[in-house]
């Protein structure tokens, strides 16, 4: 057993987690503080780039009370991936807000460049989306340095929020690889800014972060409750949770977030290309991990909505969800278009089958089954899976445990500790100062029916949702 903590920040939608791993690994404290985040117009998701930063801090000081700077190893860093903001280099504040990754304001964006999608596709391993990052930072381009000049002459940097924060914490403008893999200007077979991608967004290199490996010494945390100490890993939230899992074998690995990130090590990064989902970078450590990823936009975020619209929780809604049947009634949340495996941005939101009859137990159910069956159709999309390894806040419902087990036909393995992600990046950051790993323990959730007539029905639903752009092809 090793001596000392790791502090292991995870910076997420709706709240930035913190948790001190001792020597084995295992969380021995934990704190939560919670991120605002503003609707302005449909489509559009902000949040204030000085929130997440304070957040930050407040997790990491509710951690850190009565831990001397000395017993601490090492700093690890998960964060939302894909959102985007833009700030001025000599004051270090944000110029806008920061664009959330289920942020859809730079689909017009998007929409010019139709004739280069196969070739974005090509290059990053990505469909061509406004939810990735390239589209939003050539949004906040246009919006306040339309001819490009102080991008040009270095006096604007931009970034994810992985490289807000190492820029607010060591003072560096920097991005771990796997989150430059998402900004959609990334080279997947080089690991380098695609000069070609930096064209089609009209984005100049000069404003972009130096790209880093997932571990390693990344930089002292100049200030702050984390002031002095050594930041030795980063990765995305999604990537950080399949890291904490170790070797999946055919398994995929879904954490139930406000969305939801379905992946699986790539066994041929360069071969396997599956249209409908993602090829990313897991990691960098330095060697490079791909993956293959499909990612949904609203999973835990339809429960929220649900539970706000009718005044009760997410909880209680999951308790109705196990009394009752959905009755035929259907939810399609594409409250921001849907992502994988359809990558329709014009998709509707859709309530279906609702009767005089319909109540809100019928509701939840409908809700909870629209989260199994997004993920179904995403690991349908990859070729299968042998199993499912399960993570997030989300998989606390044995409700929707058992009802992916069934809708899926395979088992399902919920993770019994909790934030994975802030784990993973943890064990990371651990294995740079000490070289500790522990296995992780499981609950199991087996097939108990079949669910063909329900994902039929739900496929249908998609269908309509998406009606109104198939219709004017």
């Amino acid at each position: 057993m090793s001596t000392g903590y790791v502090l292991a920040i995870d910076q997420g939608t709706s709240a930035t987690k913190g948790v001190l791993l001792d020597g084995t690994g295992r969380i021995v404290r934990a704190a939560s503080a919670p991120v605002p985040i503003s609707y302005p117009q449909p489509g559009w998701v902000e949040q204030r780039a000085e929130d997440v930063l304070e957040s930050v801090a407040v997790a990491a000081a509710s951690v850190l009370e009565d831990v001397g700077a000395g017993e601490v190893s090492a700093v690890g860093l998960s964060t939302q991936r894909e959102s985007a903001l833009l700030w001025d280099l000599s004051t270090g504040k944000p110029v806008d807000a920061l664009l959330g990754w289920q942020d859809q304001r730079a689909g017009s964006v998007c929409g010019h460049l139709q004739d280069r999608r196969e070739r974005v596709r090509q290059i990053t391993g990505l469909p061509l989306d406004p939810m990735f990052s390239a589209a939003k930072l050539s949004w906040l381009l246009d919006r306040h340095d339309p001819d490009r000049s102080s991008a040009r002459a270095g006096r604007l940097a931009v970034g994810t929020v992985d490289s807000w924060l190492l820029w607010s914490l060591t003072g560096q403008h920097r991005i771990e690889a796997g989150n430059a893999s998402r900004t959609q200007l990334l080279d997947l077979r080089t690991g380098s800014w695609s000069p070609e991608l930096l064209e089609i967004f009209n984005i100049p290199e000069a404003v972009l972060p130096e790209i880093i490996p997932s571990e390693g010494e990344l930089g002292r945390i100049t200030g702050g409750p984390m002031g002095g100490l050594n930041l030795r890993a980063v990765l995305g939230d999604s990537h950080a949770a399949l890291y904490a899992h170790g070797n999946v074998g055919t398994a995929a690995k879904v954490t139930y977030g406000t969305g939801s990130s379905v992946m699986q090590p790539a066994t041929d990064p360069e071969g396997d290309d599956r249209p409908t989902v993602c090829r990313t970078l897991a990691w960098a450590d330095p060697r490079p991990q791909v993956a293959l990823e499909g990612n949904i936009r609203s999973s835990g975020s339809t429960l929220t909505w649900l539970a706000e619209l009718f005044g009760t929780t997410p909880e209680n809604l999951s308790r109705l969800a196990g009394e009752s049947s959905s009755d035929g009634v259907h939810i399609v949340p594409a409250f921001g278009g849907l992502a994988a495996p359809w990558w329709d941005e014009n998709a509707q939101g859709l309530l279906s089958g609702v009767t005089l009859g319909t109540r809100l137990p019928q509701l939840a159910r409908a809700a909870v089954e629209s989260i199994a069956l997004q993920v179904d159709a995403v690991v349908r999309a990859m070729g299968g899976a042998g199993s499912i390894l399960a993570d997030g806040g989300a998989t606390s419902s044995d409700v929707l445990m058992q009802l992916q087990a069934d809708v899926s036909g395979v088992p399902v393995r919920r993770a019994r500790e909790r934030d994975l992600s802030a784990i993973g990046a943890g064990l990371l950051a651990a294995r740079s100062a000490w070289g500790v790993l522990h296995p992780l323990s499981y609950d199991d959730f087996h097939p108990a029916g079949s669910s063909a007539d329900l994902r039929a029905a739900w496929l249908g639903a998609v269908r309509r949702s998406r009606l109104a752009r198939l219709d004017g092809e």
